[in-house]
């Protein structure tokens, strides 16, 4: 092949050098570096005002300022300045020394104002502006410390305080118990004025004596076991009353109702004039006083044999044996009554009777209870409804079970029940000699070892195994010291006042009275006479 001239062959490429090309290289990277930078640094700063955004508004949630954050902030020095006077104000009053307590009332006041103007121009304090408070607050607070205000003795004039106040408490519940304890004893003058008015009606009428006399002698219903047999024990005329007034007025055959009423010599006149004056839809009403009852006496009695003990006079009557250590309810004389310990003695008291049902003077009737005597108790004595909730309201809770007899013979387990509305099988009773059981135990406590309160520690033991739980409608509890549930007061058939607040007395809860008042006769000549309201 012929080579071209030299003039027309084509141009030689020029090489660069391999320096020449790094170099070309590294200022393109250069180049991006610095493009890369200026395209991001504003898109840094956004991220960075939104997480500032997020951050601020987290702190505004939870009450916070920039100027509170700020480690500068002339607002939290004056609010711990403020918190710390506080407690000094307390301490110089402990200590009596009211000018210096005075002093620092003032700058705490000073010092509130000051953060009250910044927060109402949403503008932070200035130092210029709090300096002087700053100051005066610092050397109040060092003057505290000069006097011994210092933590320690902080920490130990408020434990004391603490203990004081505790005492304190302790003294008023102790006295407000004692006093409410002594309220509910008390016989309002209402009630007194109605029963000495009934008693002076009862002897000045002999026609009234004569007829009732008369009733009770020709009237079989009083052992007629085919019909509903209940009984109260109670020396409260009006109570009684209300009792038998709701029983009535919700019965579905008043007719075929017998109310059996034992109560004291001194309430037995009024008793039967109230009865023999006021008609209940025909209800049978028969009124006895356990005084007439030849049983009853110190032999055969184990409450009668205990009052004639000198200790026991001394534990219930005088209060002085054990320097108050006992509370003042456990000491309550009537729980040593035998219209209280009747309910141990009802086939001695109503020998004629197979079934009947024992009703507290305390409760309220507001459904039809016919439905009780039907109820199958399974071979057992006494029904009733049971009130154990989680550990509430067992045995434990009533009975000493440090006492080997106790621990020996029940379940500190085993679920309570309710005295006030009880429906007992007389027949299996008397089968089973249940008051002989109760003698048993009542004897055995003749030291108050086995239980202190009432009536209710010996019929757990009396009535243990014994027991057939009924419908918790039948008897609703609380009335009388808690709050209960409306649903539950609408479906009861008994609703009980136990506790201190009867519904008679001033210091009853007032949402409860209305469902007693309404079977209280107000426009009756003897209660406006005696002003019973």
């Amino acid at each position: 092949m012929r080579r071209r001239g030299t003039d027309f062959r084509r141009p030689a490429r020029r090489r660069f050098s391999n320096v020449f090309w790094l170099t070309l290289c590294g200022l393109v990277i250069l180049l991006l570096i610095v493009l890369l930078s200026r395209e991001n640094q504003p898109e840094s700063r956004s991220a960075l005002a939104k997480r500032d955004y997020r951050h601020a508004k987290v702190m505004g949630g939870r009450n916070f300022t920039d100027e509170m954050l700020s480690p500068d902030s002339v607002e939290r020095q004056l609010n711990d300045q403020i918190s710390l006077a506080k407690a000094f104000v307390v301490i110089a009053k402990e200590s009596n020394n009211l000018q210096f307590a005075w002093e620092l009332s003032a700058q705490i006041r000073n010092s509130q104002i000051l953060l009250s103007s910044a927060a109402m121009r949403r503008t932070p304090l200035t130092t210029g502006e709090s300096e002087n408070a700053i100051r005066d607050m610092a050397l109040l607070l060092f003057q505290a410390q000069q006097l011994h205000y210092d933590s320690a003795t902080m920490i130990m004039r408020l434990k004391a305080k603490i203990q004081g106040l505790e005492e304190q408490m302790n003294s008023v519940s102790e006295k407000s118990s004692k006093y409410g304890q002594i309220a509910a004893e008390e016989i309002p003058k209402s009630l007194y004025c109605l029963g000495v008015q009934l008693t002076t009606k009862w002897f000045r009428n002999s026609n009234l004596q004569r007829k009732l006399k008369e009733k009770r002698q020709t009237d079989a219903k009083l052992r007629d076991s085919n019909l509903y047999h209940f009984c109260v024990f109670s020396d409260n005329i009006l109570a009684t009353s209300v009792v038998v007034n709701s029983t009535a007025l919700n019965s579905k055959s008043p007719d075929m109702v017998v109310f059996h009423l034992v109560t004291d010599e001194v309430n037995y006149a009024a008793m039967k004039a109230w009865f023999s004056l006021n008609s209940f839809r025909g209800v049978t009403v028969d009124v006895q006083k356990f005084d007439e009852f030849s049983w009853l006496n110190a032999s055969y009695v184990p409450v009668l044999k205990q009052l004639q003990d000198s200790d026991t006079q001394n534990y219930y009557f005088s209060g002085s044996n054990d320097d108050g250590r006992t509370p003042i309810k456990f000491r309550n004389p009537k729980y040593l009554s035998m219209l209280n310990h009747l309910r141990f003695y009802i086939p001695e008291v109503f020998p004629a009777l197979k079934k009947v049902v024992f009703l507290d003077d305390d409760v309220v009737v507001q459904k039809d209870l016919s439905g009780l005597f039907s109820i199958d108790l399974n071979g057992n004595v006494n029904g009733a409804v049971e009130t154990c909730m989680e550990t509430f309201h067992r045995y434990h809770k009533y009975l000493n079970y440090s006492h080997p007899l106790i621990r020996a013979h029940f379940d500190p387990d085993a679920c309570g029940w309710a005295f006030g509305m009880n429906v007992f099988d007389l027949v299996e009773w008397r089968k089973r000699n249940v008051t002989g059981i109760y003698h048993y135990w009542q004897e055995k406590n003749v030291d108050r070892t086995l239980w202190k309160l009432g009536t209710l520690p010996p019929g757990l033991l009396t009535f243990y195994g014994l027991t057939e739980p009924l419908d918790p409608t039948w008897h609703v509890l609380g009335l009388g010291y808690t709050n209960v549930d409306p649903k539950v007061i609408e479906k009861g058939a008994v609703l009980h006042y136990n506790g201190n607040s009867k519904p008679w007395l001033k210091i009853g809860m007032e949402k409860y009275k209305p469902l007693w008042d309404k079977y209280v006769d107000y426009s009756h000549s003897l209660m406006q006479q005696c002003n019973v309201h």
